[in-house]
Order: structure tokens, then sequence, then C-alpha cells
């Protein structure tokens, strides 16, 4: 695989830069404009260096460089897929379940993943959450006894100083019903120098369980520097979470999905979400269908250890919430003496007695 930087280690936020680094061809940029016109486009110095620009279907180009099939919006593709707008009673909260929050702090991220569900509302030059926003959000939040967890999304929390995370962990922190605190990030992966021992202590809130969910879809982006800005987190005493989405054209087969399993287990990162692609604008090429979906997920139990199985989730376009789709292994009997039929991962069928 050719490994290469872009000129200066900057990112690249342009067309333009994409051209200019490889990683584009020139008789496609005026239909790219386009489409950078429409979504914000940013790639890390670590992220373009992991592309081969030789290979037409790379696996990482594909979440992160534009393509024209992003200008082809699909009927029943929505501007906010998963209704954060309907539940958010003020700026930067969203509260869909009764016992956690979202915390948006940014609006900004380091990439900009050309399947994201929030597309249509992040990107350079949003204002982050700060001054009165910012004590309107943190009101809300100590005014609900029911809010035990709280999870700092945008955009991409980690893009703030530790300055910054260390006041927002701090406030929170003298919320007494705030018993979890969770951050979502891909900051690890596609920009891992920013993760230092420092940063990692500023996340820490005292008296509150720390979690990281953090965010891979392909085993190749498990780099060395990924790998040890991991290792500093999880050696600060953060337990981390690993979320990745379905993508065709990324992993959305049996042997890059299991390798990306084992490579969050091995990295001390427990595999949590496997999302379906939501249904954004501009999206449907990454998209399958629920029970290819299924049965990918279903190719896994038996054939990894238990510590590498996600859950598969849908969020029901809408903001109805997630829900559990993976794959079903009990069909009912009506065999004498059995409740159910359990099959198990050769196939083959085992009947289950009655209680």
């Amino acid at each position: 695989m050719s490994i290469h930087q872009p000129p200066g280690g900057q990112p690249l936020r342009s067309i333009d830069a994409l051209v200019e680094a490889g990683l584009a061809a020139p008789d496609k940029r005026d239909a790219l404009r386009k489409v950078a016109e429409r979504y914000a486009v940013s790639l890390t110095p670590a992220i373009a260096g992991l592309i081969d620009p030789a290979d037409p279907a790379d696996p990482i180009a594909r979440q992160f460089v534009p393509d024209a099939a992003e200008l082809q919006t699909l009927p029943q593709e929505l501007s906010d897929p998963i209704g954060d707008d309907a539940h958010s009673p003020v700026e930067g909260v969203v509260h869909r379940y009764p016992d956690r929050a979202l915390l948006k702090l940014v609006h900004a991220c380091p990439v900009y993943c050309r399947f994201c569900f929030r597309r249509e509302m992040v990107g350079p030059g949003g204002d982050a959450l700060t001054g009165h926003k910012l004590d309107a959000a943190l009101a809300y939040l100590a005014a609900r006894p029911e809010i035990w967890e709280v999870i700092m999304t945008g955009g991409d929390p980690f893009i703030l100083s530790a300055r910054r995370v260390r006041e927002v962990a701090r406030r929170l922190a003298a919320i007494p019903q705030i018993k979890v605190a969770r951050w979502h990030t891909r900051v690890p992966m596609v920009d891992p120098g920013r993760i230092t021992p420092d940063y990692a202590r500023a996340l820490r809130m005292p008296g509150k369980a720390s979690y990281i969910a953090i965010h891979a879809n392909h085993p190749r982006e498990f780099s060395e520097a990924a790998r040890t800005a991991i290792a500093t987190l999880a050696d600060a005493g953060h337990v981390l979470l690993g979320q990745s989405v379905l993508l065709k054209g990324v992993n959305a087969d049996v042997g890059t999905l299991s390798a990306l399993m084992r490579a969050f287990v091995e990295n001390r990162i427990k595999p949590y979400y496997l999302h379906h692609p939501d249904l954004a604008p501009g999206t449907a090429h990454f998209r399958l269908t629920l029970a290819e979906g299924q049965a990918l997920v279903k190719s896994l139990r038996g054939n990894l250890s238990g510590l590498c199985q996600p859950t598969y989730i849908l969020d029901i376009p809408g903001g109805a919430g997630k829900v559990p789709v993976g794959p079903a292994f009990l069909s009912p009997c009506e065999a004498p003496g059995a409740e159910a039929l359990a099959e198990d991962r050769q196939g083959g069928l085992h009947r289950y007695p009655p209680a």
C-alpha cells in the first residue's frame, strides 16, 4: 500500500487539495465541488496517510473522500434522520430516553464521514456550546433527577482543548444525579496525536464512571499511532466501547467485520453498537438491507469470541429511538414437549423444553 502525507501535514479541506494529494481524480473535480458545496470535507493527515490512492475501492477513502453519489437524495432520506430536533428541549441537549441525554458540545469534526447522520448539521464554522448556551444546557440536566448518564457528542467533542473538556467535566461532576459520563469520538483513530496523558486525565469526572465510545469502521484504522492513543485513554482509567456503522464497500463482509471486532478487543475496547446506516441524505450507496446485515452479524456468533459481539442496532427514523435488530436464534415450536427451536452456529435446530 502506498502511504503518503498531505503537503505540509495539514488537513485536506477542499476538492483541489484532494486532487493535489492524489486522492481524487482531476476529471471528477467539478462534480465533487458540488458535493463539497453541500457537505463538509476534511481529512486529517493520519487518515490521508492510510489511503491507498491506487485502489479505487479503498475502504478508508470510501469513508472520507467525497463521492458524486452524495448528490442523489432518495425520497425516504431525511435531513434529521433520527429526530434530534424533536427531542431537543434546549440548544445542545437531546433528551430522547428518560435516564440519559446527549450534550452536543460542538458542531465540527476533525474529519467528515461521508455517511454521517448529522451531515446536514455539522461542519466548520458551527458554534461551540459556550457561555450562556452551555449554562442553559447544564441547568436543564441539573433540573432533571431522572438523568443518570450524559453523553458528550457533536460533532466530535475531542476537538476541544484539554482546558475546555476539563471545565465541562468539572461542571457535570457537580450534578449529583449524573453518575455516568460517556464521550463519543473518532479522534483516537483520525487525529491520534491529540490524545496525550493530560488530555486523557482532563476527561475524567471525579466520582463518576467514565466511558469513551470510539468510532472505527475498518481494521486498518488501528494504526500504531491510534493504538497508542487508545492505550493512553485506557491507562487513564476510562472504560472503552466500540461503535461502528455497517457500510457497503467498507466492512460489509465477514472477514473485514471479524477483523474489526477483534481489533477493538485487542485494544481493550468492548464492541458496543454496530449501527445500520441511517437514512441521511445522499448515503444510499453505503446502505445494505436489514436482512443482509442480520446475516453478517449472525456469522459472527460462534465464530468469534463473545467479547467481539456488538449489538446490531437500528435507529428508527423520525426519533423513536434505537432498537436491536440482530438475528434470531430461537423460533416457535409446536412439537410436544418443546417450547422453542434453538439454532446453533452450524444451522442445526434443537428442541428446547418448556419451563
